[in-house]
């Protein structure tokens, strides 16, 4: 799923998987779960919480993340602004240490702070560089995050959207796979493909075997 991830124009981002993309690959989702717990101990991938849905998260490789962040730093230390150490310190202390998707600020700080003198501005370049996200509903809090995944996300979202409404307007509000699979989406700049196991996997769209070959329908619930 990493190597097909689709190329996106105009936008700089190293490859993810959604866990709802696994589950459509995978019957057995408590293996899914429990294989992908172990590789995030391992630091082998981090996961991230997305804002897209209650239960969306993605998976990225942890040297794709860091060479996702390298990106970021490498803009800024282009247009020559300060503080940039904070990527430093966040690479080497907080993501090494932190496996789970969210940290407090107190944790961040004190983790921050075994690389150097933290400041406002360290915590504020983090926010402002993408790899943090501080949540709604307690503000202590922050949410991991994939630098640049903004437009990509909205993608997400208008192509689900998109491809439910596409079916939901058929007939029996199905398709044959083969059919669908040559389809291109307007609202989304990811692939097809990469939609259709998405919305296998959460259980939105579900596939039938038949003689002509694999139908996909609209799941009644």
């Amino acid at each position: 799923m990493r190597a097909q991830f689709p190329r996106i124009d105009k936008v700089s981002i190293k490859p993810f998987i959604l866990r709802s993309q696994l589950y459509s690959s995978v019957m057995d989702r408590t293996q899914v779960d429990r294989e992908l717990e172990s590789l995030r101990r391992a630091k082998t991938l981090r996961i991230f919480k997305l804002s897209t849905g209650q239960d969306d998260h993605a998976v990225m490789f942890l040297d794709d993340y860091i060479n996702q962040i390298d990106s970021v730093v490498k803009k800024k230390e282009e247009k020559k602004l300060p503080n940039l150490e904070a990527f430093d310190w966040f690479k080497m202390h907080v993501i090494d240490t932190r496996l789970e998707p969210n940290i407090s600020h107190e944790e961040l700080c004190s983790l921050l702070s075994l690389g150097g003198k933290v400041k406002d501005q360290h915590v504020s370049l983090l926010i402002n560089g993408g790899v943090l996200i501080r949540q709604l509903i307690d503000p202590d809090m922050y949410w991991f995050a994939i630098p640049s995944i903004g437009s990509v996300l909205k993608g997400l979202s208008q192509g689900r959207k998109e491809l439910l409404g596409l079916l939901s307007r058929k007939k029996y509000k199905e398709m044959m796979m083969a059919t669908l699979e040559k389809k291109r989406l307007r609202l989304s700049p990811l692939d097809m493909r990469f939609h259709l196991r998405d919305l296998i996997g959460s259980g939105h769209l579900k596939t039938i075997s038949t003689p002509t070959g694999l139908v996909v329908r609209v799941s009644k619930d």
